[in-house]
């Protein structure tokens, strides 16, 4: 407990007892998950409180969230040097067991954007079929 503990304290998280929890449960897995894999990891737990401590996380720079198309918000532990998440680097999901992986050495490519147009975000997700579906 006292791992997750320093990991929010880290980023300005009061280590509350729900968000050690959910912090163990995130550090448990390997790549992206949805607030449904944490509320399965850690059923003691309701769904409302899980999403709390995730948009806590977020909003904390602990997590990234991805939009893969697949209509569930992905989370991802950030491991980014900047804070910068969706300009920073590209996902790829499996179209086949639904998994979304940071793909963290690849950087999203610059685009030229038309004049008057200020680029906020950018998603960049790559859908194809991962190594262990080939």
């Amino acid at each position: 407990m006292q791992i997750e503990a320093e990991e929010l304290a880290e980023h300005g998280i009061r280590p509350t007892s729900v968000r050690i929890l959910v912090m163990r449960a995130i550090m448990q897995r390997k790549g992206a998950f949805c607030l449904y894999d944490i509320e399965a990891d850690v059923p003691t737990l309701d769904r409302s409180s899980i999403f709390r401590a995730l948009r806590l996380f977020t909003q904390h720079h602990l997590l990234h969230e991805i939009d893969d198309g697949s209509g569930f918000c992905k989370y991802c532990l950030c491991q980014c040097e900047d804070h910068d998440h969706h300009l920073n680097h590209v996902h790829f999901t499996c179209i086949k067991c639904g998994k979304t992986f940071c793909i963290e050495d690849q950087k999203i490519p610059v685009v030229a954007l038309p004049e008057g147009f200020v680029q906020e975000e950018a998603e960049y997700v790559i859908k194809g079929i991962c190594p262990d579906c080939k």
